[in-house]
């Protein structure tokens, strides 16, 4: 008895002889359980559906599972998680500005991250941030696009968007209606294309799976709109030729109502310092003028 006494351990810390080590007190071979399979975003999300997504941002790739019922919002958080982790850390600084902590441990994962407030999430155009995954139909091997800059890239820009916009809006608001300008009138008094695509008034929806097409150009000619969100562009199509844009070289967009028919809008997309480089597009319906203004400049240019 004194024998046996001698071969059980002292303590409890996975020592040599200790059942912790693999054997039992028996002398038998003692297995672990088995681990729960975990998703890679680190939370407990066992009982929930999870969908597998492949998210793109800045020409990374993560393959991620996210819970099925979570909403863009979260979503966001998500990514924002996700962005901190993908680039190596700036050098040390004695008070960083914003020192917050992440789950990665990583005091500058928030300088390296995208905010939500900064990201652009597509899914079949903007991705709504009240609605949850299965109610936009995300299915497994969804693409989900991020477009947006780091807090870091934005303060490197010198002259910020924000301030050329609100100079642009102080100018508008000094001159006549635009549909009065006699540029404009001479598309608009053509009428309204018999091939337009259907608008409705007080409504806001998301941008359609097909090309806004039936409009006109400044010149009187058909044009069409086509947003290529995985290649983050506008392609302006023509009967001559298509443009690819770049959204990000889009400076700015500005809409008004067509007087007598309230539910189009005139569009110019500045491609540009000026004025003199917009691009207007006649006969756009307004329940698509919103989500084309945030396809195009991103919400995130507000914060």
């Amino acid at each position: 008895m004194e024998a046996e006494a001698q071969e059980l351990p002292l303590g409890c810390g996975g020592e040599a002889g200790s059942p912790a080590a693999g054997r039992s007190p028996e002398g038998e071979e003692r297995r672990d359980p088995p681990q729960a399979s975990v998703s890679n975003g680190g939370d407990a999300e066992s009982g929930k559906e999870l969908v597998e997504l492949k998210v793109i941002w800045n020409k990374n790739k993560y393959d991620v599972k996210f819970c099925l019922d979570s909403t863009g919002a979260e979503l966001k958080q998500k990514i924002h998680s996700l962005t901190g982790l993908s680039g190596p850390p700036p050098p040390p600084q004695p008070a960083p500005p914003l020192a917050a902590v992440g789950r990665s441990g990583n005091r500058y994962s928030c300088l390296l991250g995208l905010p939500p407030a900064m990201q652009k999430v597509m899914f079949k155009g903007l991705l709504p941030e009240e609605k949850t995954l299965r109610e936009i139909k995300v299915t497994n091997g969804a693409k989900i696009m991020v477009v947006g800059s780091t807090i870091n890239d934005v303060l490197a820009v010198n002259t910020p968007k924000e301030a050329a916009q609100q100079e642009v809006k102080a100018e508008e608001n000094k001159k006549e209606p635009l549909c009065r300008q006699k540029q404009h009138r001479k598309v608009l008094d053509k009428g309204k294309p018999d091939d337009v695509m259907p608008s409705v008034k007080g409504v806001q929806e998301r941008l359609p799976t097909v090309p806004l097409s039936g409009m006109y150009n400044k010149s009187g000619g058909k044009v069409r709109l086509t947003f290529k969100l995985e290649q983050d562009q506008l392609w302006i199509g023509t009967k001559e030729r298509t443009e690819k844009l770049p959204m990000g070289s889009i400076k700015n967009v500005v809409s008004e109502p067509i007087e007598g028919h309230e539910d189009y809008h005139m569009m110019a997309f500045q491609l540009g310092p000026t004025e003199a480089s917009y691009y207007w597009v006649y006969w756009v319906p307004t329940q698509y003028v919103d989500a084309i203004k945030d396809t195009v400049l991103g919400k995130w240019q507000y914060f």
